[in-house]
């Protein structure tokens, strides 16, 4: 059950200003890595809203690497393993954009979302965000800061496994009629979830 959990906060609105990254290494059904590293935005524009969010702030990057080096530290990771975030289309539309800022192609990542796992696993809840999905699970964490989104969005995963009774986080797909999402250099498919046909009105 070998997977990598990822989690981004940006600077600002523009996808291409990630400012952190959450990275938890999951195997044999435990979390057992957690890591964070500050990333320097090319333009170092952070915003109130972004702030006020992560509590992350341009005086913290000063001395941080930029998105390529250190991406380029956790490329094998990446390049080798399922791929988890909450909400991935957000963390995936991160890594295009920046790549792209860049101009450098996008590694191959199969991936799949805890959010859309969570609302088939979990329905009754009434928010499917990460807090509350991971205090639904009995899992307490601060909030928007990446390394501990990323160790909990592996613990969401582990937690709708175990509720499953599935023994690999690949096999979690099949079981929830998900199809898993792939980015690539050529761009992105999505993680997506097959809806129940609606009832025909009489």
């Amino acid at each position: 059950m070998r997977a990598l959990a990822i989690d981004f906060e940006t600077a600002n609105e523009q996808r291409s200003s990630p400012c952190s990254i959450g990275l938890a290494w999951i195997e044999d059904g435990a979390v057992i890595r957690v890591e964070e590293r500050l990333i320097r935005p090319r333009d170092m524009r952070f915003s109130r809203f972004n702030i006020a969010v992560h509590g992350i702030r341009p005086e913290h990057v000063e001395d941080a690497a930029e998105f390529p080096e250190v991406m380029e530290e956790f490329e094998d990771d990446l390049g080798d393993t399922l791929v988890i975030a909450h909400n991935a289309s957000f963390d995936m539309s991160v890594m295009r954009a920046t790549y792209a800022l860049y101009r450098m192609a996008s590694p191959d990542i199969d991936y799949i979302c805890t959010l859309k796992m969570a609302k088939k696993v979990w329905q009754e809840l009434a928010s499917h965000r990460l807090n509350e999905v991971s205090r639904h699970i009995d899992f307490s964490f601060k909030h928007h800061n990446a390394a501990e989104d990323a160790h909990a969005c592996g613990e969401v995963a582990l937690a709708a496994a175990r509720k499953l009774n599935v023994s690999t986080l690949r096999d979690l797909p099949i079981k929830l009629d998900m199809t898993m999402g792939r980015l690539h250099a050529g761009g992105n498919s999505p993680c997506s979830v097959k809806q129940p046909p609606k009832a025909k009105k009489r």
